[in-house]
């Protein structure tokens, strides 16, 4: 073969390797579901949400923490996670998530967040060095609903979390509980979990406003340094009763009010997850350099789908 048959050849070869690159589709973004109804149908048990837990996944230099989410009481991971998992993947974070709080056996069923608060906060914690270890990481960003948004304060003020962790984003948190009136506001929309709040849930105990847990929790201090706290949450809420009680307070504390964002939201406490208005304050919350603004449209309660 001549040198000029072989200098072509090799050319035509590079020509044809740019173009299939050029012509190769980038990786697919996954879909997100803005619909409560369709993503409280996914629950499992045992799956992940769409987008987490790819633990080859390393952080990169925009986004160098890997964001854990941390679902609600009597969810689990899938079914709370339908749009803010793929969506974070979607913007190039590393997302994990894990089902906690399993008590007496009930996640066989696929009920979790009901066993001690202070048990699901250890295991927070192991899923966290979990996930840094994985990753390399030096912190985490945890964003959590309802019980999942409380919950990580007990990990970063008792449990040496704060070290490991740069931001808790709260969706209509129970950080001050709630009443007794919201708790069974919340077993009603979960099948059997009526007779399982009245004798297998201690969390919902410790949920309601006034427990010894958040006595605990919230005295002297509500918020510990060196993290930055963000609480999203409706007027809307039936579970957090008063909407109010999830605010904290603090230096370090930012309070959202999705209606006064945007009147035209009308979601409450199980669409907060899937209300797109709340998960682009979560984008922000995590990359406050990068905002992003949401469409003012409207977004419809759970009950209403």
């Amino acid at each position: 073969m001549s040198r000029r048959l072989a200098t072509t050849l090799t050319s035509c070869a590079l020509a044809l390797a740019a173009w299939a690159l050029a012509v190769t589709p980038a990786t697919a973004e996954l879909p997100v579901i803005y619909d409560s109804a369709l993503g409280y149908a996914q629950a499992s048990p045992t799956a992940s949400p769409p987008g987490a837990n790819d633990f080859a996944c390393k952080p990169s230099r925009a986004h160098p923490r890997p964001v854990i989410l941390v679902h609600g009481t009597f969810e689990d991971m899938a079914d709370n996670w339908q749009a803010l998992s793929p969506l974070l993947k979607n913007n190039g974070y590393c997302v994990f998530a894990l089902n906690y709080g399993s008590f007496h056996g009930s996640g066989e069923l696929g009920i979790y967040a009901t066993g001690e608060i202070a048990a699901s906060a250890e295991q927070l914690s192991s899923f966290v060095d979990q996930v840094l270890a994985a990753t390399g990481a030096r912190k985490v960003d945890l964003v959590g609903h309802s019980q999942g948004g409380m919950m990580p304060r007990y990990y970063l003020r008792f449990l040496g979390g704060a070290a490991k962790a740069h931001a808790l984003v709260g969706l209509a948190p129970s950080n001050h509980g709630t009443t007794l009136d919201g708790l069974f506001t919340l077993s009603s929309y979960f099948p059997g979990s009526e007779a399982f709040f009245a004798a297998w849930c201690p969390a919902c105990e410790e949920q309601e406003a006034g427990s010894g847990f958040l006595s605990t929790l919230n005295a002297g201090r509500e918020t510990v340094s060196g993290v930055h706290y963000t609480v999203i949450e409706s007027a809307n809420d039936e579970v957090v009763t008063p909407y109010t009680s999830a605010f904290l307070s603090g230096r370090n504390v930012t309070n959202i009010l999705l209606q006064s964002q945007c009147l035209l939201d009308q979601g409450e406490h199980l669409s907060m997850a899937y209300d797109h208005i709340a998960d682009a304050d979560v984008l922000n919350a995590l990359d406050p350099l990068h905002p992003v603004t949401p469409a003012c449209t409207p977004v419809l309660p759970v009950v209403g789908g």
